[in-house]
This record gives structure tokens, C-alpha cells and sequence, in this order.
């Protein structure tokens, strides 16, 4: 799904991409001469107001999971610096977004998975240098109907017999998953396939990013399927942590065995890693380029410092205790590019050993 630029706070000058659009729709369209010109001198007068101010934007699209984070980091910024930020944010889910940002279109991308090999290759191939800087942990959560009384917990394997490639067509009653299960339909909601969720949710239980069956309701945007499932009494789903605690009193979330018995992801058991196998790590990318701009360096260091874990928490995510978001900053402030996270050979342990083994 594209991505829709939305500005916080609103600015009317974004990119001149979106104008040149809207001047060759207009040049072909029915009594175009009348309003068409109406039109083209209000945007000639915007561009011109524009241009004197110096409006430049900052482009930033990516995944709807990171969506929320930065939003309120946009907002808060802006009004810290007296309004006027002009940052533009789309949702085009994490792999849409780093199309964008590796084709040089954005500033900064939000993702929820880290950059994969393709992706750095891409970035290469388009001299696009970006830093690497993780910004929270969510914890994927399974929900279902507040109606389901019969799911109280799920295992690894449960979700592998429910999401797998050959389930399609094939599993698609409760009573399949676990015979003492009610003998009704199941229906399945879940992210887009641009959705680092995907990818993350995919490789966790089905061994392989993008293995997953087709035959479910899927969307880039997280609200969709909160709506489905809170309206379907025999559906399931995932997505981030935030969403369900957004929505918990229309949804039912369900704890997940990954070995160790059953446990329901929150701030604590997401931080220290027992809620297992479904924690990540959230990321920004920023692009060497945007980090030259003082706007840009201004917003990001006031976006991962550890003053914003209130708001990370408020906004049902999990911040890093400080020691981590002080490595992140210092990664920040030397500019240094590449992937310690993803790529071809992403590398392992826990985000402060990662960031503490690459200064």
C-alpha cells in the first residue's frame, strides 16, 4: 500500500513531486482552463511563499509499527522548537518504505525488522549511505476476539499449523489447530507483505521471511486489523505491542509458550527477553545525506534520547534502559553508516552488546 504524507504539525509546501502531479492531472482534465489556471496561479503564489521561507522538508515513510513513535516525535519536536518542523510522514510498511529510501525519495525510514541484504545492495547501487539506529522494542502480540473463550495460550507450533504456506485452503477451523477446540471457522488477519511485522512474524514461525499462506486479510495499516478482528468473533491476528494496548478493551490478547510456558507480552517480559520468540528491536534509517542538515541532526537527537522513553512508554512500546539509547546517540553523533544489525550477515546478541562491539 502507498504511503499517505501526513505532516505533523501540517505545513502546505511538502514536495514538489505532489505539485507537478497535481499540474498534469489538472492539464488533461475536463474544464481544465477555467479552474485549471485558478489553480496553477494558487500554486505558483505557494511555491513562491515557500521557496522565501526556505520550506524544505524532510521526507520520513516506512513502517506503520514505528508509524505511531515517530509521529509523536514529530509533534513534540515541533512544539518543542516552537512549530515550525516540516517533516512529512507516509506509511508505506517497512520493504515499501526502504524502496523509497534506497531510490533516494526519503530522508528517513521506520522499520521493524532490520535492513535486509537486497536492501543494502539496492542503497548501493543508488550511492544511498545510511545510519542505523534502533529505537525501541515491541513485542509482535497475538490477539483474538474478546468473544474467544477457548484460547487462552499458544505455542510456536500452533501458530507454524495456523500460518505455514501449506495451511492455505487447508486449515481454516479452530479444531484443526487443536482437536479440543470448537469445530468453527477461523479467520486470520495480518500485515502486508511490505510489513517488517511480515517479515519478522514469517521468519520467527515459519522459518523464511514472506513463508506464510496467502488466504488472509492482510493490510499495511494496523487500524484495519484491529477493526477486523474486533468485529470478527472467530478471527485471530498480530501485530505490534502498541496497537493492542491502543485497543484493549475490544481485543483479547493471547499468550505465547516459545519453550518456557506461557507468557503474555508487556514492558517488563519484552525488556528482558522472556516473552519469547515474538521481541524485536525497532529501527530508524537515516540517510548520510538528511545527516549533514542541521534540522535533521537536531530532530533525531531529540527523537532517540532516553528524555523520550516516558513518551515511548505512553505510547506502549518498550525504551531501552539508558545505557543503550546513549550508545545509539553516540552512533548518531560520529555518522556511522552501514548495518551491524541486517544485511547478509546481521550480527548477534543483545542491542546493547551489538551497539557496544561496533563503536
Amino acid at each position: 500500500m502507498a504511503g499517505v504524507p501526513i505532516a505533523r504539525p501540517f505545513r502546505p509546501s511538502y514536495n514538489l513531486r505532489w505539485m507537478k502531479t497535481c499540474i498534469w492531472i489538472l492539464s488533461r482534465s475536463p474544464g481544465r482552463k477555467a479552474w485549471g489556471a485558478a489553480f496553477l496561479l494558487g500554486a505558483g503564489l505557494l511555491f513562491i511563499a515557500t521557496a522565501a521561507c526556505g520550506a524544505e522538508t524532510t521526507d520520513i515513510d516506512g513502517s506503520s509499527t514505528v508509524f505511531p513513535i515517530t509521529e509523536a516525535m514529530v509533534e513534540d519536536w515541533g512544539l518543542s522548537i516552537g512549530g515550525s518542523a516540516r517533516l512529512v510522514i507516509g506509511i508505506s510498511g517497512t520493504g515499501g518504505g526502504f524502496k523509497k529510501f534506497c531510490n533516494g525519495e526519503t530522508d528517513i525510514n521506520d522499520a521493524s525488522r532490520p535492513i535486509k541484504a537486497i536492501e543494502v545492495e539496492r542503497c548501493a547501487e543508488t550511492g544511498v549511505e545510511f545510519i542505523e539506529l534502533p529505537v525501541a522494542l515491541d513485542g509482535l502480540t497475538v490477539v483474538v476476539n474478546p468473544e474467544n473463550d477457548f484460547v487462552q495460550c499458544l505455542t510456536v507450533d500452533d501458530l507454524h499449523t495456523m500460518w505455514r504456506p501449506e495451511a492455505e485452503g487447508k486449515i481454516d477451523r479452530w479444531n484443526q489447530v487443536r482437536p479440543e477446540w470448537p469445530d468453527a471457522k477461523m479467520r486470520l488477519y495480518g500485515p502486508g507483505v511490505d510489513s517488517g511485522t511480515f517479515d519478522y512474524f514469517t521468519e520467527t514461525i515459519n522459518g523464511e521471511a514472506q513463508a506464510s499462506r496467502g488466504d488472509f486479510t492482510s493490510s499495511e495499516r494496523d487500524n484495519v486489523l484491529v477493526r477486523g478482528i474486533a468485529g470478527d468473533r472467530t478471527s485471530l491476528g498480530y501485530f505490534g505491542y502498541s496497537f493492542f494496548v491502543e485497543n484493549q478493551d475490544i481485543l483479547k490478547m493471547v499468550a505465547i509458550d516459545g519453550g518456557g510456558g506461557c507468557v503474555f507480552p508487556t514492558g517488563e517480559t519484552i525488556n528482558n527477553g522472556s516473552y519469547a520468540p515474538l521481541s524485536r528491536p525497532l529501527f530508524i534509517y537515516v540517510s548520510k545525506e538528511a545527516w549533514e542538515q542541521q534540522k535533521v541532526k537536531d530532530f533525531v537527537r531529540y527523537y532517540v534520547s532516553y528524555d523520550r522513553a516516558g513518551l515511548l512508554r505512553e505510547l506502549g512500546f518498550v525504551a531501552f534502559p539508558q545505557a543503550v539509547h546513549d550508545l545509539v546517540l553516540d552512533r548518531f553523533e560520529r555518522g556511522l553508516t552501514g548495518t551491524i544489525f541486517g544485511g547478509a550477515s546481521p550480527q548477534t546478541g543483545t542491542v546493547e552488546e551489538i551497539l557496544s562491539a561496533n563503536r
